[in-house]
């Protein structure tokens, strides 16, 4: 199993944290299906909506991979796109937000 990544939060935040996080995840999903149609104005939109979202939340990757996703939407790169979706699924699956 791999390590959990732990991402000290604002407890502010705490009754938000969840659907931020449970739409990331769909997120990945709705790239993924896009990547299938060739629909790269919607994986960069996706890309920018989290670029937009994950800092100010306390998530700094996935504002990265939301920014790298865009760029590669732009660039209609399917490779890079899915490379940084995979990054940002394994992310999702191991960070564990701490309200503090």
């Amino acid at each position: 199993m791999s390590e959990k990544i732990r991402v000290s939060i604002d407890p502010d935040l705490e009754d938000l944290i969840p659907g931020f996080l449970n739409n990331r995840r769909n997120d990945v999903v709705q790239i993924r299906a896009s990547l299938l149609t060739g629909d790269y104005t919607k994986i960069r939109l996706l890309g920018h909506s989290m670029k937009g979202a994950g800092g100010g939340y306390g998530f700094d990757p996935i504002t990265d991979y939301g920014g790298e996703i865009e760029q590669a939407a732009l660039k209609q790169d399917a490779a890079t796109v899915e490379a940084y979706v995979s990054r940002l699924e394994d992310y999702l699956a191991r960070v564990e937000p701490v309200f503090d």
